[in-house]
């Protein structure tokens, strides 16, 4: 297999082609937070865009240098890369077609077919519905499918997150790892300008597929995923995506859902926000997990949450203060 690689030249002119709506996200640290986890944390918010996560940026950037090949797009979504695919199509009049598994975030597929996609649900989880994306596009010699995790201009978008936190001068930058482009893209541009600077993903291990695969090299397809964080639940990795990583990747750390919740309702007490699962767990790696360095930022993916998010996230009377945070070495509490 030939896999491209990434640039971070290109990631450097990314950041200067990109829509301006996805770009110069606010970046900063909160008192609170870095006192709860132990260590000085800079947040990345990228939520706060027309699609309420970071995967305008790569959309953006794709069809912009694509769209005259991109006659009809077709890709495969748990909800957000969709709404990405979506809005960077409907702003050049490219038609999209989003397949999304039968049990996806009705709101993420209401916001997909808002920002004009066709959404066919198809398939048992993400990965199913990926399969049937790319036969369906395969018998239409109009569509053009993407895959997240396999397109080069869609990691180098995203890394454009790197350049707007180099600034910092961080020990660290830890990210939600799905597909692996967002991953890439960052530590692609890091490890060129700022090598010093470690790269650390998260996996939930209820979806422990893109860990095992960076691990050992080889792209190694799971049994069935068992997360709340919808956002990042791949069973079958892309391989292009666990090439990149091995290049650029220092550890991928796995958090588990009690993890995750306790980050989520870290996340509303302390910056007032209500994100996905996936947009927090790399708070939860650092609830979990001692990272061994003093300063660091993580990125909230994304604010798309299910309906039922906020039920998960009603006080827990066993729990009503934030002391037990301070120990991120110990592990999780019983709620």
């Amino acid at each position: 297999m030939t896999v491209t690689r990434l640039s971070p030249d290109g990631i450097d002119e990314a950041a200067r082609l990109i829509a301006p709506a996805f770009l110069h996200t606010p970046q900063f640290a909160d008192p609170s937070l870095s006192r709860a986890l132990g260590r000085d944390t800079v947040v990345k918010v990228e939520t706060l865009n027309p699609i309420r996560s970071f995967k305008g940026r790569g959309a953006d950037l794709f069809l912009r240098r694509q769209a005259a090949a991109a006659r009809h797009v077709v890709c495969a979504s748990a909800g957000n890369f969709g709404q990405a695919m979506a809005y960077a199509g409907r702003a050049r009049g490219i038609p999209v077609t989003v397949f999304a598994a039968h049990d996806a975030n009705p709101n993420k597929v209401a916001r997909m077919r808002e920002l004009g996609a066709e959404v066919l649900l198809s398939g048992a989880d993400f990965d199913a519905a990926k399969d049937a994306a790319r036969v369906y596009a395969g018998t239409r010699p109009e569509c053009v499918f993407v895959e997240d995790g396999d397109e080069p201009l869609i990691a180098e978008g995203a890394g454009t997150i790197a350049v707007e936190l180099a600034p910092l001068g961080l020990d660290a930058i830890v990210v939600p790892v799905g597909n692996g482009a967002l991953i890439s893209g960052i530590g692609c541009w890091t490890k060129a300008r700022s090598p010093r600077t470690r790269i650390i993903g998260v996996c939930a291990a209820g979806a422990p597929a893109m860990a095992t695969s960076w691990r050992t090299g080889v792209p190694r397809t799971t049994g069935p995923v068992r997360t709340m964080a919808d956002g990042i639940a791949v069973r079958v990795p892309v391989p292009a995506a666990v090439a990149w990583m091995r290049e650029v990747v220092d550890e991928v750390l796995l958090v588990e859902e009690e993890d995750i919740r306790r980050a989520l309702r870290l996340v509303r007490d302390t910056l007032g926000l209500i994100l996905e699962p996936s947009g927090a767990v790399g708070i939860a790696a650092a609830l979990r997990h001692d990272l061994g360095v003093a300063s660091l930022a993580t990125i909230l993916t994304g604010g798309n949450f299910s309906p039922g998010l906020l039920r998960e996230l009603a006080p827990d009377p066993a729990h009503t203060d934030h002391a037990d945070h301070t120990d991120h070495t110990a592990s999780p509490a019983t709620h």
